[in-house]
């Protein structure tokens, strides 16, 4: 399971348990606390209309004319309310009072006048003084029959004389119940989602600087040369430094170790070459042998120096991760430098260089660098340019700058197509069938992706090679 996976996983859990355990509670306590706020309605009204009963219950006690008119006249009352989504047309209110031997006198229901109430709860603590209520289902299967009965006592020179009684159905306040309860339902639903959303965000900000990381290793497992991403964890910044300053230490161990074994291998060529050149010459050896044996040396002398040399410029670039330099300079003064310090060598070969180039390309990038992989892509299709032929230079300006070098020569073979930009692998001149030290197109190939492009070589259509150098740093 991934990391990023864990912590959503672990954050989303325990939003979600908070969520539900705080939604739970508030249900469990949504009926209670409204029939708290109805019961603490009827006290109210139960002890309003024991203070305005009082009187006529003195004068009359068995013959309450007035309060019987008046609730009567209130039961047929339409209300026409609407609280909330709910309507409300008539009242659910029932009103009994019961004297001081819990006998009820009056009932606006008109159905238990005479019956003995003193044993049930409202009246029998109200009677004695204290807070008298109850909460009975008027039918014992139906939990929603549940009626709430809250009592005043009716006093008479601080006697309590009798009770009355205000009951109200419970199921009268289920509507409001329900639509409270479906809307706490609808809201904790958004609130899992914006839970949901919020797990997403933290999982996704606290992994973002484990992804660079491990992009950046991973980068660094296909060979390719990047920064050290930019960590603000201060820890996850360490290992990052840590980790670069490995790679750099395998990176020169393993660099050392194949530059050792291809230098060892391609030296033994031209030192073998001198060896038995100066081996068979003599000063008794007639002088065109000697003059060709001598020749022979200096090639392979001369073949020593510019592999070093290479390998030296190859090493220095190598090194970089990025441009040490980086300037702003016009391209085609550079490219026209190159092509003239070639035009000796072209003549000599009776090769000719025509170039196709704007008048002025700015671009940003290092100009010697670049100078020095023009010169070597220039020098490759001299190398192999047939006497006689031509190269042509082209520059293509846009988002990315192109540099087209085609020559007229045989070719790459297909065998060695992929195997262009390995070091030290080179294909033998024409004519000579003498190889080159291999490290000029690994040298441009440097280059090119310091400045954020790249070097393709392909076959012309015709015959030769196109070689197309691509500049991003624009």
């Amino acid at each position: 399971m991934s990391l990023n996976l864990r912590i959503f996983l672990a954050y989303f859990l325990i939003l979600g348990v908070a969520a539900y355990l705080l939604l739970d509670v508030f249900m469990s306590e949504l009926k209670p606390g409204m029939r708290q706020s109805t019961e603490d309605a009827l006290v109210d009204m139960s002890n309003l209309l024991a203070e305005m009963v009082t009187r006529e219950y003195i004068a009359s006690p068995d013959d309450l004319r007035h309060l019987t008119a008046d609730m009567d006249s209130f039961l047929q009352r339409s209300h026409k309310a609407k609280i909330s989504s709910i309507d409300k047309q008539t009242s659910d209110i029932r009103i009994y009072i019961t004297d001081a031997k819990g006998i009820v006198k009056y009932d606006s229901a008109r159905q238990d006048v005479g019956k003995d109430y003193s044993r049930w709860n409202d009246v029998y603590l109200t009677l004695r003084g204290q807070y008298g209520a109850r909460s009975t289902k008027s039918d014992p299967d139906n939990e929603f029959s549940t009626v709430m009965h809250v009592a005043a006592p009716i006093k008479h020179k601080q006697q309590i004389i009798g009770v009355l009684t205000v009951a109200k159905p419970n199921v009268t306040v289920q509507p409001f119940i329900e639509m409270a309860r479906a809307n706490i339902q609808k809201r904790g639903l958004s609130l899992v989602l914006l839970s949901l959303i919020a797990a997403l965000t933290l999982s996704f900000w606290l992994t973002r600087s484990i992804r660079k990381l491990v992009n950046y290793t991973g980068a660094i497992r296909r060979g390719q040369q990047l920064k050290v991403p930019d960590l603000r964890e201060t820890e996850l910044a360490k290992l990052a430094t840590a980790i670069d300053d490995m790679r750099r230490e395998l990176e020169g161990k393993d660099y050392v170790e194949k530059y050792v074994h291809a230098l060892t291998h391609e030296l033994k060529s031209p030192i073998s070459a001198i060896k038995g050149a100066s081996e068979i010459l003599s000063p008794q050896m007639a002088e065109a042998d000697q003059r060709r044996f001598i020749g022979n040396i200096q090639y392979e002398a001369q073949r020593i120096d510019e592999m070093i040399n290479r390998l030296l410029a190859l090493v220095t670039v190598e090194k970089q991760d990025a441009l040490e330099k980086v300037e702003r300079l016009d391209l085609i003064p550079v490219i026209n430098q190159v092509i003239g310090s070639k035009q000796t060598r072209a003549a000599k070969c009776s090769v000719t260089i025509t170039s196709e180039m704007p008048s002025q390309l700015f671009i940003s990038g290092d100009s010697f660098l670049l100078a020095q992989a023009i010169d070597n892509l220039l020098q490759n299709a001299l190398d192999f340019s047939p006497e006689g032929g031509a190269i042509s230079i082209k520059v293509s300006p846009g988002v990315q700058t192109s540099i087209f070098i085609r020559d007229q020569g045989c070719g790459i073979p297909a065998y060695a197509l992929d195997k262009i930009f390995q070091r030290f692998y080179s294909l033998p001149r024409p004519g000579s069938q003498k190889k080159s030290s291999g490290l000029g197109l690994c040298f441009v190939k440097q280059i090119a992706e310091l400045h954020l492009g790249s070097i393709e070589l392909d076959n012309n259509k015709e015959k030769g090679i196109c070689a197309r150098l691509t500049l991003n740093l624009t």
